[in-house]
């Protein structure tokens, strides 16, 4: 299974072959949906290879195509172990799939590159974040949405600051225990040993952290995803030493965190980073009033997919869940729409996002009646 990273995202979008064949659908973590997950997989499987038949490709080569997804039909492990969404894609070269806390509507794809606009809302703005629940007996790691979280399995990060240090020199490893002072609530660390003081005491936690900033840098590799830190107030400290690339928001959640269930630890999340998904956002609705009604914005589909071809579009608001098939000639520049997918088509809104995101605009995928003027979509031009 692939971890979606924002690299990743950027090398579906840059893909282009025939076929490319993208598969969105909602599963379901646990029973009795859960029954359900490879059967609507593999339903729609069956419906990719009647319309690769339809296109001509022969039935060898459908075969070649679809056999990773049929192999993983059978892959007992991979659908006992599912997010909230699972997104798929496929092609002569690539075969990926993406277990993601968002929920998909079911949607099959079939053009000439992979159709991505319902992963544009996983990084808008109540995108992803994660949450890094830290303290000396475990290492928790959460994925999540703004109504999702999800737990991540760790590899190659030690799982205590026991863990951590068990190759050091022995006589600079650290003996503690822990004691729940007052009513605070949070459990304070007691250092003991041989003759080890509390600048040694950091020392050690210190390279703990090190450890597993390390470890996540390896696992996540984005400088941009928020992430929220949970533990006992003095260790936020000495993690933000040790961080040397997650987005650490300036709040975290204070308190020991290995009592916290998944749920209080997104709840807590949500309201430290809400603010951060929201801002971006107002901020650039507030550019676009500014523009709006005059020759800088526009909320015409032919337009903006010109526009996001040449490069003009600066921000764009895509209403996800919404398509707009028809056919674009990037060498005449002529766009024909129509009111159901025909073969060859493309969804409009989803190619004026990828242009406009090759060319270094911005694109905030969002519900409907969040986009401006209440239309499908709508762009701010640079010039």
């Amino acid at each position: 299974m692939d971890l979606l990273s924002k690299e990743e995202l950027k090398g579906l979008i840059q893909k282009k072959d025939t076929p490319c064949i993208s598969i969105y659908m909602p599963t379901y973590p646990t029973s009795p949906g859960a029954k359900q997950n490879p059967i609507r997989f593999k339903n729609l499987i069956r419906e990719a290879e009647e319309r690769l038949k339809m296109s001509g490709l022969l039935v060898s080569e459908v075969r070649r195509l679809l056999k990773p997804a049929k192999m993983l039909l059978k892959d007992s492990i991979f659908w006992q172990h599912q997010g909230n969404g699972l997104a798929t894609f496929i092609s002569s070269e690539i075969f990926r799939h993406y277990c993601l806390p968002v929920t998909f509507k079911e949607l099959l794809v079939v053009t000439d590159r992979f159709h991505i606009k319902p992963l544009l809302h996983f990084f808008s703005n109540d995108g992803r974040f994660y949450i890094l629940a830290l303290s000396q007996n475990e290492v928790r790691l959460f994925h999540a949405t703004r109504h999702i979280i999800n737990e991540i399995q760790l590899k190659g990060i030690p799982g205590s600051l026991a863990e951590a240090l068990q190759y050091d020199d022995p006589e600079r490893q650290l003996q503690f225990h822990t004691r729940t002072p007052g009513t605070s609530g949070e459990r304070a660390a007691i250092f003991h040993g041989h003759g080890v003081g509390i600048d040694d005491a950091k020392d050690n936690i210190l390279r703990y952290f090190y450890q597993i900033d390390h470890g996540l840098h390896d696992l996540l590799k984005e400088e941009q995803t928020p992430v929220v830190l949970a533990g006992v107030e003095y260790l936020f400290p000495i993690y933000k030493e040790a961080n040397a690339f997650l987005n650490l928001m300036e709040d975290g959640i204070t308190g020991n965190p290995e009592g916290l269930r998944p749920e209080e630890l997104h709840r807590q999340a949500w309201d430290i980073v809400k603010p951060y998904f929201l801002k971006a956002q107002e901020k650039a609705a507030e550019q676009y009033r500014q523009f709006s009604g005059s020759e800088r914005t526009s909320q015409d589909l032919k337009e903006i997919v010109r526009a996001a071809h040449d490069g003009r579009i600066d921000l764009l608001f895509v209403a996800v869940g919404i398509q707009k098939w028809g056919t674009f000639d990037p060498d005449r520049l002529t766009i024909h729409l129509h009111q159901e997918a025909e073969p060859g088509d493309e969804d409009l809104l989803d190619l004026a996002a990828i242009h406009t995101l090759l060319n270094g605009g911005t694109v905030f995928a969002v519900e409907p009646e969040k986009v401006p003027d209440q239309a499908p979509l709508a762009g701010l031009f640079r010039y």
